[in-house]
């Protein structure tokens, strides 16, 4: 008898310190949070090793790192991702100016700025610039010309 009170006791000692060694729901809370901190705009809830995530996110991406690294977390169970993404905003149409409104704005904009030596044509939207240019003003010249709001800008400037 005093045998099997012997194992029966070490054997429930062995359980309990079995028991101990699992880390608390808070410690893997903690420990998820932690990971979970690069990534802004989620939650976390730990229940029983298991850890739900929720919140927004821009990207599949950073939806995907959140539950890899919630994964991570030594003593979670398992994952349920509710993590939503972001539905990207539609952007406004762009609106192309026609090619004299786009010839007249250019031409008086370079002229106010001192670009004597641009030429500007323009055909179905396209502006191409030719001449001559510093190449401290490239930059400048090519901005101007984006902002008109042409279908597209084709540089034929020579850098001085």
């Amino acid at each position: 008898m005093n045998r099997k009170s012997l194992a029966f006791a070490l054997l429930m000692m062995m359980g309990v310190f079995i028991f101990a060694c699992k880390p608390s729901d808070s410690k893997l809370q903690k420990a998820v949070n932690e990971k979970l901190s690069a990534i802004p705009g989620i939650t976390a809830d730990v229940k029983g090793g298991v850890v739900t995530l929720n919140g927004e996110v821009a990207d599949e991406a950073a939806k995907s790192a959140a539950e890899e690294a919630a994964k991570a977390v030594s003593g979670i169970k398992s994952v349920n991702n509710n993590i939503t993404v972001k539905v990207p905003e539609v952007a406004a149409p762009v609106v192309i100016n026609p090619d004299d409104v786009l010839k007249k704005t250019l031409d008086s904009a370079y002229a106010a700025a001192g670009f004597s030596t641009v030429q500007v044509s323009i055909a179905n939207g396209e502006v191409t610039l030719n001449g001559e240019a510093k190449k401290s003003d490239l930059r400048k010249i090519i901005q101007t010309a984006q902002e008109a709001r042409p279908k597209k800008v084709n540089n034929n400037l020579k850098l001085k």
